[in-house]
Formats: structure tokens, sequence, C-alpha cells
């Protein structure tokens, strides 16, 4: 997907409204970048936790992280009204690539946008194992399009 489409939000299946918050906002007025990642972390996990089932506290599956990148285009900051964009760009048998973006509400196009990688694994040996049927299936739900799974 090329980097015009990918701030599109027409390009995104799942949005989630985030809310800024005063110490989101660095010296230079905006919000921090480690922010994004967060942001990410939980538009994601949200989806998760909400649509597939993921039981973050005691389900035997849990998701490692492997992979992520933000690419930053349009500063936010406090009080702006944030939406968490999320689609599926890969399903594998034990791992998920996203994509994710940042909108500032009703803006067509992405402050920020990025992906990452979900490795999901036993709790206990921390070994790769396959995605668990209930959670494949709302993975399913956001799988983009042009993708190859």
């Amino acid at each position: 997907m090329s980097e015009d489409a990918a701030r599109q939000r027409s390009h995104y299946r799942w949005f989630t409204p985030i809310t800024t918050r005063w110490l989101d906002n660095d010296v230079y007025g905006h919000a921090n970048n480690v922010n994004y990642y967060a942001w990410f972390d939980t538009t994601a996990n949200r989806y998760l936790i909400e649509h597939c089932g993921l039981d973050i506290h005691r389900g035997q599956q849990i998701g490692y992280i492997v992979h992520s990148e933000c690419f930053y285009k349009k500063a936010v900051a406090f009080p702006d009204q944030l939406e968490g964009a999320l689609r599926v760009n890969r399903l594998g048998n034990s791992s998920v690539e996203y994509g994710l973006a940042i909108f500032r509400q009703g803006e067509e196009a992405a402050a920020a946008h990025g992906r990452f990688t979900h490795v999901f694994v036993d709790r206990d040996s921390e070994r790769p194992q396959a995605i668990e049927a209930e959670l494949r299936r709302g993975l399913e739900q956001l799988l983009d399009a042009d993708s190859h799974g």
C-alpha cells in the first residue's frame, strides 16, 4: 500500500475514540512521538479484547509486538479529539501485521500512520502458537481486501 493510501480514512476498517491529555504535550506544544505508539497499542488491544475474545489477564495466548513503525505527518495536541484506526495488513499462522493510523476526529488524512506485528505465544512457554480460532475470526473481519494473508 502506498503511503498516500495509508493516510486515508477509507483504508481502515475499525475506529475508536482517543482522548488526548494535557500530559501528552511535550515542551514544543504538541503530542510527543511516544504517545502515538501508545495510541496504536491501545487501538489494537481494544479491538482484540472487545471483538476477538482476547483475555489479557487469564488467557493462555498473548501477543508480543516484534516490529513497529510510525510515520508522523501532522502534529496533534491536547485538547484534540482523536480516533485510532485499524486494519489487518497480513494474517499468518501465529502472527498478524496491523495497519494503524491516528486521525483528528472527522479528518480524512491521518496525522500519523504505521504498522506493528504481533506474534501470538503461549503465556507460559512464550513460544509462538497458531492464532486461536475466535481471535482469528475477529482479525479476519479487518483483513484488508488487497492483502495476501
